[in-house]
């Protein structure tokens, strides 16, 4: 069986195999990072992914067009 390819859950980007942090939190919500700067921004900063262009999430719901 081949390993899952994992996606970072703040910026989007793809985690190879063997790296990256895995973070389980209290109500049992696994949480993958591909970086320090990542999880920081997510779990100290709590920063929304959509406000920062160098996220694979920047701009998802916004209104008009």
């Amino acid at each position: 069986m081949l390993p899952r390819v994992r996606k970072c859950s703040f910026c989007g980007s793809e985690i190879p195999v063997g790296s990256g942090l895995m973070y389980v939190k209290r109500d049992g919500t696994i949480l993958w990072f591909c970086s320090r700067k990542c999880r920081v921004s997510m779990l100290e900063f709590h920063r929304d992914p959509r406000k920062f262009k160098w996220t694979e999430y920047h701009g998802e719901g916004e209104k008009g067009s």
